[in-house]
């Protein structure tokens, strides 16, 4: 790997080989005039991550959030539930008593 003018460490260039497979995967369709400047964006994102991944990060501990934060919570109190017709009532599309909804799943034949 080479180095950047400030000592970090570069990723070795991408081929638009590389780039067309990465889109392919992404399922993103990108026309081969675009690759060329698609390589150089993906090798500057490249370099960025290579160098956060170089930081020294021992002892910092991980976070999920930089702030503290506390989910408030209310005590779970059993409660009537919603009467069927006030569910129905905004539902997009409705099959008598049910939410209907698209099929996901092809029948077997």
């Amino acid at each position: 790997m080479a180095a950047d003018p400030h000592g970090h460490a570069e990723p070795a260039p991408l081929t638009a080989a590389q780039v067309a497979h990465v889109a392919r995967l992404a399922r993103l369709e990108v026309a081969p005039e675009a690759v060329e400047r698609y390589r150089g964006q993906l090798a500057a994102v490249l370099a960025h991550i290579a160098r956060i991944d170089a930081l020294d990060v021992a002892g910092v501990e991980p976070m999920a959030h930089p702030f503290e934060s506390h989910n408030r919570l209310d005590d779970d109190v059993p409660e009537a539930p919603l009467a069927i017709e006030a569910v129905l009532m905004n539902a997009p599309a409705v099959e008598g008593r049910y939410l209907a909804v698209p099929k996901v799943l092809a029948e077997e034949s």
